[in-house]
């Protein structure tokens, strides 16, 4: 059975373009013309992707239907947006989207930018060890689950492959772009904003004092290292 994808905007022309052209590819695609029903199609149809507009009817945008799913789901959310803005994209990312489109986009960029998100979505764990620890930071690979001080963080799909990917790596300083090409693919190598947006929610998350980060630190202009005394590990 081919991979379900739900997209999610109220304007038929986008909706028709987006379902065209990811079944040509293979997809299978539902629909939802507002956030009310997004969210339930999420939770009943379990989608591996959703497609989702922000500007939506009926009072919930695409930012309060992503804080929702991200309530009881860690699907892959793209947002798709009319605005390229810096604040809107980082706005998206701090809900949980793993990913924007702007409008208008072609269908080589579409097709390119789902592909990559469920690259990294569903990127098997390579077992070098089982687990991770890293002072109160605890990452268990086989479990894909994340705890700071014993308590469960989480961390939307892009974000733990981030911190994986540090954590592989730790006491190292990664490039910025070695970690785009890493976690969201070749076609990221200069979208520094991604990864900067990232490492700051990141940051949030695992950080006591987040303006004065213990773990993830920065290599000016270089940039970002997961610092472990103890070396990490098993």
């Amino acid at each position: 059975m081919s991979e379900k994808i739900l997209v999610v905007d109220d304007e038929p022309r986008v909706v028709r373009l987006v379902s065209e052209v990811l079944k040509s590819v293979g997809y299978q695609m539902i629909a939802a013309a507002s956030g009310k029903s997004a969210i339930e199609m999420v939770a009943l149809e379990q989608p591996v992707l959703v497609l989702l507009d922000i500007l939506l009817p009926h009072g919930l945008d695409g930012y309060e239907v992503c804080r929702h799913i991200r309530e009881f789901s860690d699907v892959p959310v793209i947002m798709l947006t009319a605005k390229a803005q810096e604040t809107d994209m980082l706005r998206g990312f701090d809900v949980g989207a793993d990913d924007y489109l702007t409008k208008p986009f072609s269908a080589k960029e579409l097709v390119a930018r789902v592909q990559a998100v469920l690259r990294r979505a569903q990127r098997p764990e390579e077992m070098i060890t089982t687990s991770f620890q890293c002072g109160e930071l605890e990452i268990n690979f086989a479990r894909r689950t994340v705890k700071v001080r014993g308590e469960q963080v989480s961390l939307t799909p892009t974000e733990y492959t981030l911190l994986r990917e540090l954590a592989l790596n730790a006491n190292r300083v990664m490039l910025h772009r070695d970690l785009l090409a890493n976690v969201w693919g070749q076609e990221y190598r200069d979208d520094i904003d991604y990864l900067r947006a990232y490492i700051r929610y990141l940051r949030r998350k695992l950080e006591a004092d987040p303006s004065n980060p213990r773990y993830i630190l920065t290599s000016p202009g270089v940039g970002y290292m997961l610092a472990c005394p103890d070396g990490g590990g098993d």
